[in-house]
């Protein structure tokens, strides 16, 4: 079998959904899932939207009454901040990148990996199920509910 090996540079660019949420620089997303160059600019950008679409649907509620309170952008929004940047800004773009990694380990395989590679790499690599983890914590901590419901049966 012959290896699937891309080359070149992989350029990025930015998302831009509706104005009130930051924009998502691809190349800093790529950079912090790892993700290489046999997912390609334009499959990332795919992900990046489904996950967009996704996350804005599910905080359009919130938009909504932040809109409304004032606060024209996320960074707007009056709150924590970490690194000069507002806390709900980082969770956002936490959730589009959990989001995203999902979406891409869902649908986009490496194809360079020997089967040793691909072994080592499925046990160090975070998994479809860590991302989408990863994304209800990211909105839950975003809406200031808890992580952990329990019930007694």
């Amino acid at each position: 079998m012959s290896a699937f090996v891309a080359s070149g540079p992989v350029t990025g660019g930015h998302i831009n959904t509706d104005p009130f949420w930051p924009s998502i620089d691809l190349d800093g997303l790529r950079a912090t899932l790892r993700i290489d160059a046999s997912v390609t600019p334009a499959r990332l950008e795919t992900a990046v939207i489904a996950a967009a679409i996704n996350l804005n649907n599910e905080l359009s509620e919130w938009r909504v009454a932040q809109q409304a309170a004032g606060h024209a952008t996320l960074a707007d929004v009056p709150g924590d901040r970490i690194k000069e940047v507002s806390v709900k800004v980082h969770l956002y773009r936490r959730a589009i990148e959990a989001g995203t990694g999902a979406e891409v380990c869902e649908r986009y395989r490496d194809y360079s990996a020997t089967n040793t590679g691909s072994d080592k790499a499925e046990e160090t690599a975070p998994t479809i199920d860590d991302y989408r983890r990863d994304l209800r914590w990211a909105v839950r901590d975003f809406l200031g509910r808890t992580r952990t419901t329990v019930e007694l049966i």
